[in-house]
């Protein structure tokens, strides 16, 4: 690996924790940065898996503050991550990326479309439930499925998440974005133990984006956290729809 190529490495990792921190999507600066130096496409899946666990888990450190009472909601939901995390990643060696990549667009810019309409599906959902209910069967089941794909490829994962949680929960996106960046920790983490174990990982570009996504992570909760909710939800919807369109082209 030449200096230039570290450095490559070590920038992309960095700008994907800090995407991550803040939204999701940061597998689309990582992932082609892993193709283009030649990586074939499974071992940088594999090796692009691996290096952001630790930037995931640095993003929900820095969100610590807003997991305060949350602690059943991760646990409920931090089940079905990890149960579809450690699915997808058997997907992954199972299967041909062609058969899942087809959708992965789809259902970026379908979450997208839900993200921007959140606030009316909200008060509509708030309409019929008792106050300060959760539809928990539901936002289980999506996010068991959030994992799947997650574990399986994750470009886009934390845009599809913050839809589902945001719809879902009657609650402020700053600490939905802490929950989110949690459940990431564990859909990663989980196929990561996986890929270690079985697949093929190139460890030094591994070990660069992660040291550069534990920066990042930091980085993305500092900035995130001052976003105001307007904000928060303009970065997901551009951010997401960026990411949708670019892999439908591709």
């Amino acid at each position: 690996m030449s200096l230039f190529e570290a450095i490559a490495i070590l920038a992309a990792g960095l700008a994907a924790g800090t995407i991550n921190t803040i939204v999701g999507s940061g597998s689309l600066i990582t992932f082609p940065t892993l193709l283009a130096f030649g990586y074939s496409p499974v071992v940088a899946n594999v090796s692009n898996t691996v290096g952001l666990v630790p930037g995931s888990l640095s993003g929900a450190i820095g969100y610590r503050r807003e997991l305060a009472g949350q602690r059943g909601r991760a646990i409920r939901l931090g089940i079905a991550a990890t149960a579809g995390g450690l699915t997808g990643g058997l997907l992954l060696l199972a299967l041909p990326e062609s058969a899942f990549e087809r959708i992965v667009p789809i259902l970026i810019l379908a979450s997208v479309v839900l993200i921007a309409i959140q606030p009316r599906l909200s008060r509509a959902m708030g309409d019929r439930r008792v106050e300060g209910a959760e539809h928990t069967m539901p936002l289980v089941i999506t996010i068991f499925l959030t994992g799947v794909y997650g574990g399986y490829f994750g470009a886009g994962q934390g845009v599809i998440m913050m839809a589902l949680l945001a719809t879902f929960l009657p609650d402020v996106l700053q600490r939905l974005n802490g929950l989110k960046n949690v459940l990431a920790v564990l859909i990663n983490g989980v196929a990561a133990i996986l890929f270690i174990a079985v697949a093929p990982v190139a460890w030094p570009p591994a070990i660069l984006l992660a040291i550069g996504a534990i920066a990042g992570g930091q980085v993305g909760a500092l900035v995130g956290r001052r976003l105001p909710a307007s904000a928060l939800r303009l970065a997901i919807i551009v951010i997401g729809t960026f990411v949708g369109v670019r892999l439908l082209v591709a």
